[in-house]
């Protein structure tokens, strides 16, 4: 159970489907094709899934989202539903599996915050939460501390929430006495730093989230999860991290908003894929998929803002001296780029393609086309570049559902954006 957050679950990024609707035979109509985004309802407060018709732009479809469990998702491409204010079953079948996944995780989100608000009134508080405080962070409290965490009913764990965000020093002065545990090998101080931490997550708050996967926390945080009481030996996820994953630019990016996003972004997606994958449940897992794909997002809308550094990339690709090694590597950071870029607004995604355009990008595909290099020359097919939905097929610390064993560069794995 998570707190609310007042940033509206939503998302510009729009998902080509069709719309079906069951008709009085069993059969599936088809209602047309168009754009899915989840957004707020007109003159509502309330979000819904909206369709707009790809060839007048008009509404095709407009549905307020449940709290209830009526969603299905079926074969990685369509959302199913029994519609209870009009009685009839409808489907979205998308065209992309990413696609899917992105609404689905949206879905989620919205239905876990409907939830949380349907609980989070003052008389529910008065009557069901003894939580008042939380008791001082020190070695001597833990047990306590994490009796709350994991003990805590649905009331209390909305108060826990609270007090922790509240706290601003809760995070760090935990994380000292994890490294004071650590310094001095006490076991059980690590076993029960590793379970209050797993029990946060779990918590699954987006408030939260912003406080432990920030610069100054995260690898912290990490740690602490290295000492699970049931694995018979301690895991090296630090180590991993520092010493064996490098990152690596096809050109260098110099706006460091930029780089910590992404330094954030495959932090996150190795907890969830590595650290904590068999423990997180489905709405954890969809909350920290939406921050994934909102860091997506901000990367290249961030990174397409920057004329320098299109400039550059271009310029690079452009001149004789740069090795054959050098221009893959770029062809293929622009590849992602633009892959990455459906996590844009539509008209954004149009203007980004209009300025790759003057830039040159189609002669960047001639010359990838005549390449010797076979898989490269794959790459260089226009739709590859220039169709938004397309799937990277590259590993990347900003997408989301990569392997979570980084391939390597001679003898250590890297991440990239490209």
């Amino acid at each position: 159970m998570g707190a609310p957050d007042r940033s509206p679950a939503t998302s510009n990024s729009m998902q080509r489907v069709k719309v079906y609707r069951l008709n009085d035979d069993g059969k599936w109509d088809d209602q047309g094709t168009g754009h899915v985004t989840v957004d707020y309802l007109e003159r509502s407060e309330e979000l819904g899934l909206c369709v707009v018709d790809e060839e007048d732009n008009e509404t095709l479809f407009l549905h307020r989202i449940s709290s209830d469990d009526i969603y299905r998702k079926q074969e990685d491409t369509i959302i199913s539903w029994r519609d209870p204010e009009y009685s009839t079953e409808l489907a979205l079948s998308f065209q992309e599996t990413t696609g899917c996944s992105y609404i689905w995780d949206h879905i989620c989100n919205v239905q876990r915050n409907l939830h949380f608000n349907s609980l989070n009134n003052d008389t529910f508080h008065r009557m069901n939460s003894e939580l008042r405080e939380l008791p001082a962070i020190e070695l001597s409290t833990l047990p306590l501390i994490l009796k709350i965490v994991v003990e805590s009913g649905i009331a209390d764990q909305m108060r826990l929430v609270e007090l922790i965000v509240a706290n601003q020093d809760f995070f760090k002065k935990l994380m000292d006495i994890f490294l004071i545990c650590e310094d001095m090998e006490n076991l059980d101080g690590l076993h029960m730093i590793y379970k209050i931490v797993r029990g946060i997550i779990l918590l699954n708050s987006s408030q939260i989230f912003e406080k432990i996967f920030g610069d100054e926390l995260i690898m912290d945080i990490i740690g602490s999860l290295e000492y699970d009481p049931e694995v018979p030996h301690v895991q090296h996820h630090r180590n991993f991290l520092k010493e064996n994953v490098i990152f690596k630019e096809a050109i260098p990016i110099k706006d460091p908003s930029v780089l910590s996003k992404i330094h954030q972004t495959y932090r996150i997606g190795y907890l969830k894929d590595v650290v904590l994958a068999r423990v997180l449940d489905e709405s954890t897992i969809a909350n920290l998929n939406s921050i994934i794909h909102a860091n997506n997002a901000l990367v290249v809308s961030l990174l397409k803002d920057d004329n320098t550094f299109i400039q550059e990339l271009f310029i690079t690709l452009k001149l004789p001296t740069t090795s054959e090694e050098s221009k893959k590597n770029l062809v293929r950071f622009l590849h992602e780029f633009c892959s990455l870029s459906k996590n844009l607004h539509m008209v954004q995604q149009l203007r980004l393609f209009r300025d790759l355009m003057n830039e040159g990008i189609f002669d960047v595909i001639a010359d990838v086309l005549q390449s010797p290099d076979k898989k490269f020359v794959l790459t260089g097919y226009p739709y590859s570049f220039l169709e938004p939905r397309s799937k990277s097929s590259t590993f990347s610390c900003c997408q989301e559902g990569r392997d979570s064993t980084p391939r390597t560069v001679g003898s250590r794995p890297d991440y990239r954006f490209w």
